[in-house]
Protein backbone atom coordinates (compact mmCIF):
# COMPACT_ATOMS: atom_id res chain seq x y z
CA UNK A 1 0.00 0.00 0.00
CA UNK A 2 2.90 1.99 0.68
CA UNK A 3 4.33 1.63 -2.40
CA UNK A 4 1.33 2.64 -4.27
CA UNK A 5 1.07 5.52 -2.09
CA UNK A 6 4.84 6.80 -3.36
CA UNK A 7 4.17 6.23 -7.03
CA UNK A 8 0.50 8.22 -6.77
CA UNK A 9 2.40 11.27 -5.10
CA UNK A 10 5.32 11.34 -7.63
CA UNK A 11 2.64 10.98 -10.65
CA UNK A 12 1.24 14.42 -8.79
CA UNK A 13 4.47 15.98 -8.17
CA UNK A 14 5.76 14.95 -11.55
CA UNK A 15 2.45 16.43 -13.24
CA UNK A 16 2.51 19.69 -11.25
CA UNK A 17 6.32 20.18 -12.13
CA UNK A 18 4.45 20.11 -15.94
CA UNK A 19 1.81 21.94 -15.72
CA UNK A 20 3.10 24.51 -13.63
CA UNK A 21 5.53 26.49 -15.91
CA UNK A 22 3.07 26.46 -18.81
CA UNK A 23 0.37 28.05 -16.57
CA UNK A 24 3.03 30.31 -15.31
CA UNK A 25 3.81 31.52 -18.73
CA UNK A 26 0.27 31.94 -19.37
CA UNK A 27 -0.25 33.98 -16.34
CA UNK A 28 2.22 36.70 -17.41
CA UNK A 29 0.35 37.14 -20.72
CA UNK A 30 -2.75 37.78 -18.84
CA UNK A 31 -0.93 41.33 -17.31
CA UNK A 32 -2.68 43.65 -19.52
CA UNK A 33 -6.23 41.95 -18.61
CA UNK A 34 -8.31 43.34 -16.28
CA UNK A 35 -7.56 41.59 -12.35
CA UNK A 36 -10.93 39.69 -12.22
CA UNK A 37 -10.12 38.69 -15.75
CA UNK A 38 -6.58 37.52 -15.04
CA UNK A 39 -8.45 35.84 -11.75
CA UNK A 40 -10.48 33.17 -14.25
CA UNK A 41 -7.58 32.40 -15.90
CA UNK A 42 -5.20 31.52 -13.67
CA UNK A 43 -7.15 30.28 -11.14
CA UNK A 44 -7.96 27.27 -13.61
CA UNK A 45 -4.35 26.21 -12.30
CA UNK A 46 -5.84 25.60 -9.23
CA UNK A 47 -8.73 23.71 -10.41
CA UNK A 48 -6.52 21.69 -12.23
CA UNK A 49 -4.38 20.78 -9.25
CA UNK A 50 -7.37 19.92 -6.68
CA UNK A 51 -8.66 17.49 -9.73
CA UNK A 52 -5.29 15.70 -10.30
CA UNK A 53 -4.88 15.17 -6.60
CA UNK A 54 -8.23 13.30 -6.87
CA UNK A 55 -7.57 11.53 -9.51
CA UNK A 56 -4.28 10.71 -8.81
CA UNK A 57 -3.63 10.86 -5.14
CA UNK A 58 -7.44 9.86 -3.95
CA UNK A 59 -7.90 13.12 -2.32
CA UNK A 60 -11.57 14.59 -2.46
CA UNK A 61 -13.56 16.73 -0.31
CA UNK A 62 -16.47 18.49 1.12
CA UNK A 63 -18.00 21.33 2.26
CA UNK A 64 -19.91 22.17 5.31
CA UNK A 65 -22.13 25.23 5.98
CA UNK A 66 -21.86 26.57 2.04
CA UNK A 67 -24.96 28.47 2.77
CA UNK A 68 -22.97 30.63 4.82
CA UNK A 69 -20.67 32.67 1.98
CA UNK A 70 -22.46 35.66 1.88
CA UNK A 71 -22.38 37.76 -1.59
CA UNK A 72 -20.45 41.04 -0.29
CA UNK A 73 -16.29 40.54 -0.85
CA UNK A 74 -15.52 39.28 3.20
CA UNK A 75 -12.23 38.52 5.03
CA UNK A 76 -11.63 34.81 4.86
CA UNK A 77 -9.56 33.31 7.95
CA UNK A 78 -8.32 29.47 8.84
CA UNK A 79 -5.98 27.18 9.94
CA UNK A 80 -3.37 26.33 8.09
CA UNK A 81 -2.03 23.00 7.58
CA UNK A 82 -0.93 22.41 3.63
CA UNK A 83 -0.88 23.67 0.25
CA UNK A 84 -3.90 21.68 -0.89
CA UNK A 85 -6.17 24.41 0.93
CA UNK A 86 -5.05 27.66 -1.12
CA UNK A 87 -5.74 25.57 -4.50
CA UNK A 88 -9.48 24.23 -3.19
CA UNK A 89 -10.79 27.69 -1.43
CA UNK A 90 -10.22 29.28 -5.10
CA UNK A 91 -13.25 26.73 -6.05
CA UNK A 92 -15.57 27.17 -3.14
CA UNK A 93 -15.07 31.17 -2.40
CA UNK A 94 -15.49 33.84 -4.71
CA UNK A 95 -12.23 35.80 -6.18
CA UNK A 96 -9.87 36.35 -3.55
CA UNK A 97 -6.66 37.78 -2.92
CA UNK A 98 -3.81 36.47 -0.22
CA UNK A 99 -2.09 38.47 2.78
CA UNK A 100 1.33 36.80 2.40
CA UNK A 101 5.27 37.07 2.59
CA UNK A 102 6.39 38.69 -0.48
CA UNK A 103 8.97 35.74 -0.71
CA UNK A 104 6.57 33.80 -2.23
CA UNK A 105 6.50 35.93 -5.08
CA UNK A 106 10.33 35.16 -5.63
CA UNK A 107 9.40 31.47 -6.43
CA UNK A 108 10.59 30.75 -10.20
CA UNK A 109 6.59 30.02 -12.05
CA UNK A 110 4.88 29.96 -8.72
CA UNK A 111 5.45 33.03 -7.84
CA UNK A 112 5.11 34.68 -11.00
CA UNK A 113 1.04 33.38 -11.50
CA UNK A 114 0.84 34.46 -8.03
CA UNK A 115 2.41 38.08 -8.83
CA UNK A 116 -0.45 38.46 -11.12
CA UNK A 117 -3.18 37.99 -9.28
CA UNK A 118 -2.50 41.02 -6.86
CA UNK A 119 -1.91 39.64 -3.20
CA UNK A 120 -0.53 41.81 -0.49
CA UNK A 121 2.49 40.77 -0.19
CA UNK A 122 4.07 42.14 2.53
CA UNK A 123 7.61 42.50 4.29
CA UNK A 124 6.76 40.93 7.89
CA UNK A 125 9.64 42.53 9.14
CA UNK A 126 8.79 46.04 8.49
CA UNK A 127 6.33 46.69 11.09
CA UNK A 128 3.82 49.52 10.62
CA UNK A 129 4.53 49.86 7.56
CA UNK A 130 3.27 45.79 6.73
CA UNK A 131 0.27 47.53 8.59
CA UNK A 132 -0.02 50.24 6.86
CA UNK A 133 -0.22 48.54 3.53
CA UNK A 134 -2.41 45.45 4.61
CA UNK A 135 -4.71 48.35 5.34
CA UNK A 136 -3.85 50.24 2.19
CA UNK A 137 -4.50 47.40 -0.19
CA UNK A 138 -7.11 45.79 1.82
CA UNK A 139 -9.74 48.07 1.66
CA UNK A 140 -8.52 48.76 -2.42
CA UNK A 141 -9.20 44.71 -2.86
CA UNK A 142 -12.25 44.49 -1.17
CA UNK A 143 -13.94 47.68 -2.73
CA UNK A 144 -13.09 45.61 -5.87
CA UNK A 145 -14.77 43.44 -4.49
CA UNK A 146 -12.41 40.63 -4.19
CA UNK A 147 -12.42 38.50 -0.68
CA UNK A 148 -8.93 38.58 1.25
CA UNK A 149 -7.53 35.08 2.78
CA UNK A 150 -5.37 35.24 5.74
CA UNK A 151 -3.63 32.20 7.55
CA UNK A 152 -3.34 33.53 10.95
CA UNK A 153 -1.01 31.23 12.30
CA UNK A 154 1.29 32.14 9.59
CA UNK A 155 3.03 29.28 8.40
CA UNK A 156 1.29 25.76 7.74
CA UNK A 157 0.87 24.21 10.96
CA UNK A 158 -0.28 19.78 11.30
CA UNK A 159 -3.23 19.09 12.59
CA UNK A 160 -3.53 18.88 16.36
CA UNK A 161 -0.25 21.60 17.29
CA UNK A 162 -1.70 24.88 18.80
CA UNK A 163 -0.04 28.05 17.13
CA UNK A 164 -1.66 31.61 18.44
CA UNK A 165 -3.21 33.38 15.86
CA UNK A 166 -1.77 36.83 15.24
CA UNK A 167 -4.32 39.51 15.11
CA UNK A 168 -4.02 40.90 11.93
CA UNK A 169 -7.18 40.01 10.01
CA UNK A 170 -9.49 40.96 12.63
CA UNK A 171 -7.09 44.62 13.03
CA UNK A 172 -8.18 44.80 9.18
CA UNK A 173 -11.67 43.51 9.77
CA UNK A 174 -11.92 46.48 12.30
CA UNK A 175 -10.36 49.15 10.06
CA UNK A 176 -12.28 48.48 7.28
CA UNK A 177 -15.96 47.04 8.78
CA UNK A 178 -15.69 43.97 6.25
CA UNK A 179 -17.07 40.94 8.03
CA UNK A 180 -15.02 37.81 8.64
CA UNK A 181 -15.82 34.35 7.29
CA UNK A 182 -13.99 31.63 9.89
CA UNK A 183 -13.12 28.50 8.24
CA UNK A 184 -11.81 25.15 9.80
CA UNK A 185 -10.59 22.05 7.55
CA UNK A 186 -8.85 19.07 8.24
CA UNK A 187 -6.60 19.18 4.81
CA UNK A 188 -3.33 17.80 6.62
CA UNK A 189 -4.80 14.14 7.07
CA UNK A 190 -4.53 13.87 3.71
CA UNK A 191 -1.98 16.32 2.46
CA UNK A 192 0.73 16.20 5.81
CA UNK A 193 2.73 19.57 6.46
CA UNK A 194 5.65 19.69 4.10
CA UNK A 195 5.34 16.38 3.16
CA UNK A 196 5.82 14.83 -0.16
CA UNK A 197 3.80 11.68 0.44
CA UNK A 198 -0.23 12.32 -0.08
CA UNK A 199 -3.08 10.28 1.84
CA UNK A 200 -6.31 9.40 -0.36
CA UNK A 201 -9.30 10.73 2.12
CA UNK A 202 -11.95 13.27 1.90
CA UNK A 203 -10.82 16.86 3.35
CA UNK A 204 -13.63 18.55 5.49
CA UNK A 205 -14.28 22.36 5.03
CA UNK A 206 -16.20 23.68 7.50
CA UNK A 207 -17.41 27.61 6.85
CA UNK A 208 -18.67 29.15 10.04
CA UNK A 209 -20.87 32.17 9.86
CA UNK A 210 -19.74 35.74 9.06
CA UNK A 211 -18.91 37.68 11.98
CA UNK A 212 -19.82 41.70 11.46
CA UNK A 213 -16.55 43.43 13.96
CA UNK A 214 -19.34 46.13 14.53
CA UNK A 215 -18.47 47.42 18.14
CA UNK A 216 -16.06 44.68 18.94
CA UNK A 217 -12.32 45.28 19.62
CA UNK A 218 -9.41 43.56 17.75
CA UNK A 219 -8.35 41.29 20.77
CA UNK A 220 -12.46 40.40 20.99
CA UNK A 221 -12.98 39.52 17.23
CA UNK A 222 -9.21 37.84 17.05
CA UNK A 223 -10.04 35.58 20.10
CA UNK A 224 -13.87 34.64 18.87
CA UNK A 225 -12.49 33.54 15.22
CA UNK A 226 -9.78 31.69 17.00
CA UNK A 227 -12.20 29.95 19.24
CA UNK A 228 -13.86 28.82 16.78
CA UNK A 229 -11.68 27.55 13.80
CA UNK A 230 -9.55 25.66 16.70
CA UNK A 231 -12.77 24.34 17.85
CA UNK A 232 -13.86 22.99 14.57
CA UNK A 233 -10.94 21.90 13.42
CA UNK A 234 -10.21 19.66 16.53
CA UNK A 235 -13.68 18.18 15.69
CA UNK A 236 -12.92 17.49 12.38
CA UNK A 237 -9.19 15.87 13.33
CA UNK A 238 -11.41 12.83 14.12
CA UNK A 239 -13.47 12.50 10.69
CA UNK A 240 -12.81 9.77 8.75
CA UNK A 241 -10.85 10.39 5.28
Amino acid sequence: MKALRVLRSLLYALFQLVVTPFFSIISVLTFPLPLRTRYRVISQWARIMVKAAELMCGIRYRVLGAENIPDEACILIANHQSAWETFCFQLIFPPQVWVLKRELLWIPFFGWGLAMLAPIAIDRSSGARALRQTYEQGKDRLGRGFWIVIFPEGTRVGPGVDRPYQSGGAWLAVKTGAKIVPVAHNAGLCWPRNAFLKRPGVITVKIGAPIDPTDMSVSELNTRVERWIKSEAGMLMHDET
